[in-house]
């Protein structure tokens, strides 16, 4: 067995395309439409690696209510800092750099466009 992907669904298909291929330059990967059921799925992967995230559009629906269940997502990356800071001069909603108890910063948030975090992790963590 092996994890295939992550589903979230989105309210603005191109604001949350442009996010993470501007972020963490995601590429599509394959894109499924049902017009006739209004929605449609984008697959998107990294660079390197085949596990996906998909987002839902479903057309003409409002916001997300997001719920206190979810947690977040985690991108490791070799270049903590670089991307951090890369990300923030982008203007992107990112959280300062932080370690757990007693370890040097190791990690970051990142919010896409409907507000579900990603935390940035250096690899190897």
């Amino acid at each position: 067995m092996k994890m295939t992907h992550t589903s979230y669904r989105v309210k603005d298909l191109d604001a949350s395309l442009e996010f993470y291929k501007k972020a963490f330059n995601f590429s599509e990967s394959r894109r499924r439409e049902f017009p006739e059921h209004k929605f449609t799925l984008v697959y998107m992967t990294l660079p390197g690696d085949h596990y996906e995230l998909e987002l839902t559009y479903n057309y003409d629906h409002a916001a997300y209510n997001l719920g206190d269940g979810y947690g977040h997502i985690a991108i490791a990356t070799d270049n903590l800092e670089e991307l951090h800071d890369k990300q923030k001069a982008a203007g992107f909603k990112v959280t300062d750099l932080y370690g757990l108890p007693g370890t040097p910063p190791s990690y970051y948030f990142i919010s896409d466009p409907d507000g579900y975090d990603i935390e940035v992790i250096r690899s190897n963590y």
